[in-house]
Parts: C-alpha cells; structure tokens; sequence
C-alpha cells in the first residue's frame, strides 16, 4: 500500500475523539506492516500531531489521548437568556402545611446537584418521595435501590423488573394528598430499575431522584466522577441523590468528593432515641438569599414514613453541649436530644 499520510491519521482520529490509542491502533487500523516505511512514519506523524494538540501523549508506551476539540463560548454581543431559578418545591411540614423554612432561602438553579447523605433508617426515602410527589406535575424521575426488584416469572422463564412491596405501599398511604396518575391513568412519574451506571441513564431536563447510590467501601473516590457525570446530563433538570452517611460522621460516605459537586447538601441524623425524630443539617448552599449553611432542624416522620410533623430550627443544648447528657444522666434542658427548640425562623 501507498506510504501512510498526517491526513488519513487526522480523519481517522476525528472518529474516536475522547478515547485513549497506541501507535498499534494506528498500524492495525491501516495495515501498517513492520519494515515498511510507514512503520517508522507513524510514530513520526503522531509527534507532529501532538505538537497541534490534536493528541496528548499519556503514559510513556506510545499511548496518546486523542483529544475533543473546544470552542470558546461567547457571552456578551450575542443574545442571551438569563433563565429564572429552577421552581423546586420543598417536602412541607403536614401540621402547618408550609415548605421546609430554609426552602425559601436556597437557589436552586437549572442543572444543579442536592445531595442527602443520611444515617440508616433516617427518611432519605422519604425526603425523596415527598419531593417527587410536591413535583408530581414536572414529571419527575424515580431510580436507586429502593424501588424496583428482579421477578421471575416460573411459568414462562423470563424475568421483570417490578415495584417493591415496600414502595408500592409508600405510594398508596401518599395517595391521600397525592394525585400519581394522569387523566388516562398513567404514571405521572417515570420508574427506572437503575441501580448503576445513574449518570447514563439520567433523563434531560427533568427533576432526576436517585435513591440512593450505593458504593463499595474501595470505590468511594468514584462518587465524585459519577455525580460529575450526572450533573454534565442534566441539561435543564436537576438531580436529588440520596447517600448513605455513618452514624457521628460529619459527610455521606465519599466525603469531599460529594461537597464538591453538591450545589446543596443536607445531612440526615437522629435527634435523640426516637427513632422517628430527625436532626436536618444545611451542610452547603452555593447559593442562598439568607446564610443558612451550618443551621439545623428538627422534624418527626409519621404517615407509614411518608409525612414530616414539627418541622423547627433547633440548636445544639447549652447545658450538655449536644451530648445529651448532663452529670451522667439525661439532660433536662434538651431532655436527652442534644438539641433545643429556637422557635420561629
């Protein structure tokens, strides 16, 4: 064959933009035989390449990053929408029936990331529900561990995903308040049995709730790359992912890497030895009318897990400094909680 040129590399590079190639994809790709001139010529035609930053070499066993070109985005001298921020209604509390009171105060904008990193057992489903349900009319989108399971059917062989027993039950006790079908009977949400791989199958430009994400204990670095690739596909939505937290631990289990990308991140605890009490925490808020990041609040969950009660701004107890505890016995101030009632907001 004819002596292999820059410009049959550079069309064929433009074909595999992103991926990572060897001088060998080179030579396989276009027959390049060993003592041939064009043996020799690719690794020549890959250098100058490089030099016009259409490949990045990477590693140092002639492998190249085949680099996707970037144009600049320009913002002034043309028209540009300036978009409101994206209308995302708050769980409420059902005693008063108004909106969690930090709500009012944090902007959520198109595209963001609200993370919920919570303590086992302590209403990460329901937090996820309640907003699903008070967005019912946006469409939104259900996916996690929750929700679905893997059904055979013995008769045919074949296997189906299908609601949980647990959710379906969820569904119904919210269907005193909560309309979840259209004018034809159909769901009003979208269920998808995805329990990895959430950032491929996020839907464009809807709310996408995501409960929860579950990581081995060797792999809790990827959360960052996963809620990066989950944001960079949301288009005009926006994504509620719950995570596991420990018990005592200040972050959901991958740490820094889920404050980096969460534009708002709450952490779920328990408040006191009820196990239906709740201590809320705004950890971060990239955006806010008020200084809310640092505030904590308290609720009861009841309704079969499906309804919040005595939704309050607390604060840690002076006399037992959150511990719950004063002279070896149960603090009277706080009455074991950790935490005091600071009235209105």
């Amino acid at each position: 064959m004819a002596e292999i040129t820059t410009q049959e590399v550079r069309e064929f590079l433009k074909k595999i933009q992103g991926q990572t190639i060897t001088l060998k994809t080179i030579r396989t790709e276009f027959n390049v035989l060993p003592g041939s001139k064009s043996f020799d010529a690719v690794r020549n035609i890959m250098f100058q390449l490089a030099e016009q930053k259409i490949v990045r070499p990477v590693g140092t066993r002639g492998e190249y990053k085949v680099v996707t070109p970037v144009k600049p985005v320009q913002i002034f001298g043309t028209q540009r929408e300036r978009r409101p921020p994206f209308e995302l209604v708050f769980p409420r509390d059902f005693n008063t029936m108004e909106e969690m009171t930090f709500a009012k105060y944090a902007v959520v904008r198109e595209g963001d990331l609200i993370t919920l990193g919570g303590v086992k057992s302590k209403g990460k489903t329901t937090l996820c529900l309640q907003f699903c349900a008070e967005n019912i009319d946006r469409r939104p989108v259900l996916m996690g561990n929750e929700y679905t399971t893997l059904i055979e059917n013995k008769e045919t062989g074949t296997t189906a995903y299908e609601p949980t027993s647990r959710f379906l039950n969820r569904l119904d006790t919210m269907k005193e308040w909560i309309n979840w079908v259209d004018d034809d009977g159909m769901d009003k949400f979208t269920l998808l049995p995805v329990r990895d791989d959430y950032a491929e199958h996020v839907v464009k430009d809807r709310i996408n709730i995501i409960d929860w994400i579950n990581l081995s204990g060797d792999r809790l670095y990827d959360i960052g790359k996963l809620l990066e690739n989950i944001k960079a596909n949301l288009g005009r939505g926006i994504a509620i992912i719950a995570l596991q937290k420990g018990v005592g631990a200040i972050a959901p289990r991958g740490g820094q890497f889920v404050s980096d990308f969460s534009d708002l991140e709450i952490l779920l605890d328990g408040l006191g030895d009820n196990e239906d009490d709740v201590l809320l925490t705004v950890k971060g808020c990239k955006e806010k009318h008020k200084p809310i990041v640092g505030k904590t609040y308290g609720y009861t969950i009841g309704g079969s897990g499906t309804k919040l009660f005595n939704f309050r701004e607390v604060k840690k107890c002076v006399e037992c400094r959150g511990t719950g505890f004063s002279k070896g016995t149960y603090c009277g101030s706080c009455e074991g909680k950790g935490y005091t009632d600071v009235g209105q907001y």
